[in-house]
């Protein structure tokens, strides 16, 4: 992983992780032991789906960069496909909320974009690779 993946990364989880254990404690507090799970469980989600969307592609812009749109493409779209799994599989769940987890999918999303934008806003990015170090300015004809 290089390092600006890391530090989007980090940028984005560690909000999202902190605005998760605040909707948790406010789903507690509203609905109980299923709200909290069910806001905990869809912070979760929300991470997951957009932490490992962002490892998939930092894999695929570094080992096949001429695939990068289409890959995020396919991965977008079954990030999706999984997505609408997940929600017809726990729709009769009795273990969790239905709204806290929609709640809590919705905060996550919410806090993992802010973050991620914060983050690349504040990544300085090399637009011109530099010049190598033994390459002195005398030395160019």
């Amino acid at each position: 992983m290089q390092s600006n993946d890391a530090r989007i990364i980090r940028g984005a989880a560690i909000p999202t992780a902190a605005v998760g254990v605040l909707a948790t404690a406010v789903g507690a507090g509203v609905a109980g032991v299923d709200g909290a799970s069910g806001v905990a469980f869809g912070v979760l989600v929300a991470a997951a789906f957009f932490g490992g969307g962002l490892l998939s592609l930092g894999y695929v812009g570094r080992r096949w960069p001429d695939l990068f749109f289409g890959a995020a493409f396919l991965i977008y779209t079954t990030q999706m496909g999984i997505l609408l799994v997940l929600l017809l599989l726990l729709r009769d769940a009795s273990f969790l909320n239905g709204r806290a987890f929609a709640a809590g999918v919705l905060a996550g999303l919410a806090t993992w974009l802010a973050g991620q934008v914060r983050a690349h806003l504040r990544l300085k990015t090399l637009y011109v690779e530099p010049e190598r170090a033994s390459v002195s300015a005398g030395d160019r004809s």
